[in-house]
């Protein structure tokens, strides 16, 4: 089925908004960790140093420990910005399951249905359905169809998952 290029335009919009709030989620936890390296932890280590003996001072420590969290943490949060923009909303494919999807599934394990949006793992809230692309679940269901089978392992045993219906962020800006 043909895309129109408006769909296309509409499909490459929702995503830059989708990414835009990510990044600017992430860019916010980066300004408050740097903020506290910078400001708040060179007090703390000062603080506790000044208490005497290093080796045996628990705040000293700690504040350490804290300090080298919230480098790594920056880092990791910083190479996460970089993945987001590289993020081509048009390799998302527009008949099989990607970021952005609804997927209605039955889980014949569970005997019941189940309704999925695949979201980015900063997004990601179980218990509102919405699941990351690099869940156990997420996983298994990228790339799949209508119809598409699929077995996958999570924490609390093998589920068989069959896709019943599917959305994609292409269809859904099809529709504005």
């Amino acid at each position: 089925m043909p895309y129109s290029y408006q769909a296309s335009v509409s499909a490459f919009i929702i995503g830059k908004i989708m990414t835009e709030q990510i990044r600017r989620k992430l860019q916010d936890e980066i300004n408050a960790l740097e903020h506290e390296l910078v400001h708040d932890l060179p007090k703390e280590i000062k603080k506790a140093a000044a208490l005497g003996d290093l080796s045996e001072n628990a705040e000293y420590h700690m504040a350490k420990q804290r300090q080298e969290f919230v480098k790594a943490r920056v880092r990791q949060l910083g190479k996460r910005l970089a993945d987001l923009s590289m993020v081509n909303m048009n390799n998302i494919p527009k008949d099989k399951v990607g970021l952005g999807s609804t997927v209605k599934v039955y889980d014949s394990t569970k005997n019941e249905e189940i309704e999925y949006n695949i979201v980015t793992s900063e997004e990601s809230d179980v218990a509102a359905g919405k699941i990351s692309t690099t869940s156990p679940i997420g996983r298994a269901l990228l790339n799949k169809k209508v119809g598409d089978t699929t077995d996958v392992v999570t924490p609390n045993g093998k589920r068989e998952l069959e896709i019943l219906s599917l959305s994609t962020i292409h269809d859904g800006a099809a529709a504005e």
